[in-house]
């Protein structure tokens, strides 16, 4: 297993490449820039130079990558092209660029409530509206693929316990980052995760499951 991290540098995915190095899977992270990923990154991911947008570089640099993980995701801005760019465009480009490659997993980070169209996260350009046609274009790529939908993201870990539903079953809460970058990772091994959506909040009061328990509830 080589795993391929797109968004390597943001906020979630710096955390997914840290996961991936701490069970001992060889990453390639994707950057936009160089000196960027050198300085927050683990010394052990390989960094390449790319950008979502551009199938070209995606191609170059996932290499014989076997898995491929999406953290990416357009920051807010007056461009109201960014969600259909990075969530959409740029996904579908991930997805295109992985079944040319024999990518044998493409896990996406998502977000919950992508399937509520008047959700006041749309007033951002459509941003969920977008993430869900992504979304959409993965479960109908004929890939192997898991699409991860945490709630409001926390930069800081913390002790609470990860609820873990099927598609459409949580519509509010939050989550730290690291346990939605250990999610992604240990849904590789998971065959409950294939082919499947799984939303993610966590709270303090949650009963304690372990990973088995907690994919065991995925439909």
């Amino acid at each position: 297993m080589k795993a391929f991290v797109a968004g390597a540098t943001g906020e979630t995915g710096r955390r997914i490449v840290q996961e991936l190095v701490n069970r001992n899977i060889p990453v390639t992270s994707m950057v936009r820039n160089l000196e960027k990923g050198k300085e927050i990154l683990p010394v052990e991911t390989e960094i390449c130079v790319g950008d979502v947008l551009k199938p070209s570089t995606i191609k170059e640099g996932i290499g014989d990558a076997t898995i491929l993980i999406c953290a990416t995701g357009a920051t807010p801005s007056f461009d109201f092209t960014g969600p259909f760019q990075v969530d959409y465009q740029g996904t579908k480009n991930l997805v295109d660029v992985a079944k040319e490659k024999g990518i044998e997993h493409f896990v996406l980070v998502s977000s919950l409530c992508v399937s509520r169209f008047f959700h006041p996260l749309n007033l951002f350009w459509l941003v969920l509206y977008w993430k869900k046609q992504a979304e959409e274009y993965i479960a109908k790529s004929g890939l192997k693929y898991t699409i991860v939908r945490p709630g409001g993201l926390k930069n800081e870990d913390n002790t609470d316990q990860i609820i873990m539903e099927s598609a459409d079953t949580l519509f509010e809460g939050s989550i730290p980052r690291t346990k939605v970058a250990q999610v992604c990772v240990e849904a590789l091994f998971k065959p409950e995760a294939n082919n499947k959506i799984i939303e993610i909040v966590a709270k303090p009061d949650a009963q304690i499951k372990n990973w088995e328990q907690l994919f065991a509830n995925i439909v």
